[in-house]
C-alpha cells in the first residue's frame, strides 16, 4: 500500500473518531466577558426537565431599526443556546403583518389577545413612517400556551436603553413562561378576607398572573371567635398569606392565629395603609379629609421590626391625575400634576427590585424600620423630593396648582416597601394570649415577610367592565412595574429566589456614541472610504515593487 493512501485512511479514521466524540461530548465555549452565551443553572435545570417538545413563535421580524434589531438578534442568539441545551425547545421568527393589507388589524388582534403592539418610526427613502411591531413570543407546550413580552418598557427611558434593559431580561422572561407551563404547582397562597379587604375585581389580573405559579384560595378569619384553633390550623396549611388594604381592625384573637402562622414559618405579603382617604370619591367631592385608620396592627409590626406611620407620602415624582375639563358636550380629561401617587423607585440591590419598572403607589404612607435581631432591606422608597405629611388633613384637588420648590422637601427618601428576614419573636411573648394553645411558640423558625404601606399597590383598573392589566395607565400607555415587583416578592417568599436572581443577570452591550458621530460626521466618512483606497493602493505598490525586484 503507497504512504499517500495510508495517509488518507488514517485522516478519515481520524475524522469518524473526532465526529464520533464530538456527538457524544458536546461543548459550548462562551468567550464573552459578560457570559452573554452562558446560560444560568436554574435555567439548564428547567430546560433539561422538558421532556416534550416545545414551541416558540417570535413576532419581532420585519422593517426593524437598528436598536430592534439588535434585540432580535440577542434573542436568536439565547434560543439557539436553548436548543443546544435541549433539542425539544424549536423555534422560528415569523412576520405578523407580512402580505396582510391592514397591518392596523393584525395590531388589533394582538391587543385582543393580551400582547400590545409598538410603533416603530423608520426612515425609508427619506421618509420618517410609522410601522408596527410585535416585541413578543409564544410559547407552546404540550396543550398550554403563554406569551413572553420582549420588550422591557421603562418609563421616560431611551430607545437604547430600553433595548438594554430588555436583551438581560430574556433568559428571565422565557426561563418564567417555562417554569409556568411546565412545573406542577405545589405551594399554596391563602388570600385573606373578611377584613373589608379589595374586592375580587381589583385583584383580578395579579391572582390570575401568579395562579400560574402557586395554588391560590380565599381564607377567611369569621370563624376565628368561636374556633381559633381550628382556623390556625387551616390557615397552616399554606406556604403564605396576601393581606390587601384591610379597611377593618383586627381582633386579638385573629392576631394570635396570624402571629403563630408566622412563628411555625409561614410567609406574609402585607399591603397595609392607616390613612383613609380614596381617590375616586376625592374625585366627586373635589375634597375630603384624610384620617388615620386604626388596623390594631401597630404591636404586631412593631415586635416584627417596622411600623407604618399615620403620615401620607407628597412625592414631586409622581403619576399625574387625570380631570374632566369643558363644558357638557366638550369634556375631556387632561393630565395635572397630583403629588399624592408616588412613583417609587428601587432603594437596595435587591432580586426583588432589580431591572423593575418605577412602582406606582397611591396615598402611601411612611415606613420606619426599628431596632431588633430582624434583617431589614428597603426595597422601594419615595424620591428625594418628597415629604411625610401629618393626618387628620385635608386634601383638595386645588392642589393641582401648588407649584412645588425644594424648600418644601428637607428630607425625601421615605421607605414604602422593605423585606423583613430571620427569626421574629411573636408578639405575644410575655403576654396572656387570648385563647389557650399549648403549641404555641415565642420564636419563630427562618421566615420572612414583605410590608408595602399601601394596599391599593395591587389594585388593577377596571374600564367600561374591563379589567385591565395591573400597572397600566389606560391615558398614557405606560405600564407601571406594579405586577413584576409584588410576582418577584412572592417568588422570593415562596423559594424561587433563583429564577427572580436571572433579572440581576448583567450583559454589556457595546454601542455607538451618537452624539460623536453627529459630530464628526464628516471625519468618519473619510475614514471609513478613505483607509480602504489607500490600503489598496499601498497593497498595489509593495506587489509591484516585490515583483519589479524579483523579476529584474
Amino acid at each position: 500500500m503507497s504512504k499517500p493512501l495510508k495517509n488518507l485512511i488514517v485522516l478519515i479514521v481520524l475524522l469518524i473518531i473526532v465526529n464520533i466524540f464530538s456527538y457524544h461530548f458536546y461543548k459550548r465555549f462562551d468567550f464573552t466577558s459578560d457570559g452573554r452565551f452562558t446560560i444560568s443553572s436554574v435555567s439548564e435545570n428547567l430546560i433539561d426537565s422538558i421532556k416534550s417538545p416545545l414551541s416558540i413563535t417570535v413576532f419581532l421580524k420585519g422593517d426593524l431599526n437598528g436598536e430592534f434589531k439588535r434585540l432580535q438578534r440577542e434573542t436568536r442568539f439565547i434560543l439557539e443556546e436553548f436548543n443546544a441545551k435541549n433539542p425539544q425547545i424549536r423555534f422560528e421568527f415569523i412576520n405578523p403583518v407580512a402580505g396582510k393589507d391592514n397591518p392596523q388589524q393584525v395590531g388589533n388582534a394582538f391587543y385582543q389577545n393580551g400582547m400590545m403592539p409598538e410603533n416603530l418610526s423608520v426612515m425609508k427613502n427619506g421618509k420618517l413612517t410609522k410601522t408596527l411591531i410585535f416585541p413578543w413570543a409564544v410559547v407552546k407546550y404540550k396543550d398550554q400556551q403563554m406569551a413572553v413580552h420582549l420588550l422591557n418598557k421603562k418609563l421616560n427611558a431611551s430607545v437604547e436603553s430600553m433595548i438594554n434593559s430588555s436583551v438581560q431580561n430574556l433568559e428571565y422572561a422565557f426561563t418564567d413562561v417555562f417554569l409556568k407551563l411546565s412545573r406542577e404547582r405545589k405551594k399554596k397562597i391563602a388570600v385573606l378576607r373578611s377584613k373589608g379587604e379589595l374586592e375580587d375585581r381589583y385583584l383580578t389580573d395579579f391572582l390570575s398572573h401568579i395562579r400560574a405559579y402557586y395554588l391560590i384560595a380565599p381564607f377567611s378569619l369569621d370563624s376565628v371567635q368561636g374556633h381559633p384553633k381550628k382556623v390556625l390550623k387551616e390557615l397552616q396549611k399554606f406556604d403564605a398569606i396576601i393581606e390587601a388594604k384591610p379597611t377593618k381592625a383586627f381582633t386579638e384573637k385573629e392576631l394570635y392565629v396570624l402571629d403563630q402562622y408566622i412563628m411555625n414559618g409561614g410567609k406574609a405579603l402585607w399591603m397595609v395603609e392607616t390613612v383613609a382617604i380614596e381617590k375616586d370619591s376625592l374625585k366627586q367631592t373635589g375634597s375630603n379629609i384624610a384620617m388615620p385608620k386604626d388596623l390594631n396592627l401597630l404591636n404586631l409590626f412593631f415586635k416584627y421590626g417596622v411600623r407604618i406611620n399615620y403620615e401620607l407620602i407628597n412625592d414631586v415624582y409622581s403619576a399625574p391625575i387625570y380631570l374632566a375639563t369643558g363644558k357638557a358636550n366638550d369634556t375631556q380629561l387632561n393630565p395635572y400634576p397630583w403629588f399624592y401617587e408616588p412613583l417609587a423607585k428601587p432603594s437596595a440591590n435587591h432580586p426583588i427590585v432589580s431591572n423593575i419598572n418605577a412602582v406606582k403607589f397611591e396615598f402611601a404612607n411612611s415606613l420606619d424600620t426599628l431596632k431588633n435581631g430582624i434583617s431589614k432591606t428597603v426595597l422601594l422608597q419615595s424620591s428625594e423630593m418628597s415629604r411625610a405629611e401629618d393626618v387628620p388633613r385635608e386634601i383638595n384637588l386645588n392642589m393641582i396648582n401648588v407649584k412645588p420648590s425644594p424648600e418644601m422637601y428637607p428630607k425625601g427618601k421615605f421607605p414604602l416597601a422593605v423585606l423583613l428576614e430571620g427569626e421574629f419573636t411573636s408578639v405575644f411573648k410575655n403576654r396572656i394570649p387570648p385563647f389557650d394553645y399549648k403549641k404555641a411558640k415565642d420564636k419563630s423558625v427562618k421566615t420572612k415577610q414583605i410590608v408595602v404601606s399601601d394596599g391599593d399597590i395591587v389594585k388593577n383598573e377596571i374600564s367600561k367592565g374591563e379589567v385591565l392589566n395591573l400597572g397600566f395607565d389606560r391615558f398614557t400607555g405606560d405600564t407601571y412595574g406594579n405586577k413584576t415587583f409584588l410576582t418577584n416578592a412572592l417568588n422570593y417568599l415562596l423559594g424561587d429566589e433563583n429564577l427572580v436572581k436571572l433579572r440581576n443577570k448583567q450583559i454589556n452591550i457595546p454601542t455607538l456614541n451618537s452624539e460623536k458621530i453627529l459630530n464628526h460626521t464628516k471625519l468618519w466618512q473619510i475614514l471609513n472610504i478613505g483607509v480602504g483606497i489607500v490600503l489598496i493602493v499601498g497593497f498595489g505598490f509593495v506587489m509591484y515593487w516585490y515583483r519589479l525586484k524579483r523579476f529584474r
